[in-house]
């Protein structure tokens, strides 16, 4: 019985210990120092480790990146990374449960130049592509506008119009699994048509993670 007792408690302690270091390698943190430099190539593996041990010793999380230019972590969570990769760029990462056991990982580039521009990207845990409609339907340009009524119906064509280009941000909340679409297309349009299109916008969609998928969570006038 004794002998049985034991084993028992060995075997708990076993699935107690691979539990834990399972849970860690699932962390944003082991995730992003293991991704792959192709996925990343501006950061070493070096660089990605530094940032994460400066930042959690509360130093300046900044590193010299392989153009020998400066990138800094600005946020580092259990499931959430951002990054500064540069003036005009940043990179985030967040990890989203699929089901009870598996996790995907979902990143966002931006560039701004000077209107910024998102791609988001879903990958395994092992890095592996992950198809992008399996886990979003992004918005359209007809998403951020508001059709007016008829009196207003010469202006709104005339200022959509000029609207020829779908330039959307993308930001995770780094405290939730919610993502925030915003409409950047009038930061790059003339100050003056960009104004006439301004009463006719709608507020940044807001999507969250539900059930494997990001759903839209409300689309605000």
């Amino acid at each position: 019985m004794k002998i049985n007792k034991l084993f028992i408690a060995i075997l708990f302690s076993v699935v107690g210990l691979f539990s834990l270091t399972s849970l860690q390698a699932q962390e944003a943190k082991t995730l992003f120092v293991n991704m792959p430099d192709s996925l990343n190539p501006l950061l070493t593996k070096v660089n990605r480790a530094d940032c994460v041990d400066f930042l959690e010793s509360k130093m300046k999380a900044q590193v010299e990146n392989r153009f020998g230019k400066k990138s800094e972590m600005t946020e580092l969570g259990k499931d959430y990374i951002r990054m500064q990769m540069s003036p005009q760029t940043t990179w985030q990462m967040k990890v989203l449960a699929l089901n009870d056991t598996t996790n995907v990982i979902c990143t966002v580039s931006t560039a701004c130049a000077p209107a910024c521009d998102s791609s988001i990207r879903f990958y395994t845990t092992a890095w592996k592509p992950l198809t992008e409609s399996q886990f979003i339907t992004l918005p359209v340009m007809s998403d951020f506008l508001n059709t007016p009524d008829s009196a207003a119906i010469y202006d709104f064509d005339e200022a959509s119009r000029s609207a020829d280009i779908l330039l959307m941000k993308t930001d995770f909340n780094k405290e939730n699994a919610e993502l925030t679409v915003t409409l950047t297309t009038p930061d790059y349009m003339s100050k003056e048509t960009a104004e006439k299109l301004k009463p006719f916008l709608r507020r940044p969609i807001v999507y969250r993670w539900e059930n494997g998928a990001f759903t839209k969570l409300r689309i605000e006038n």
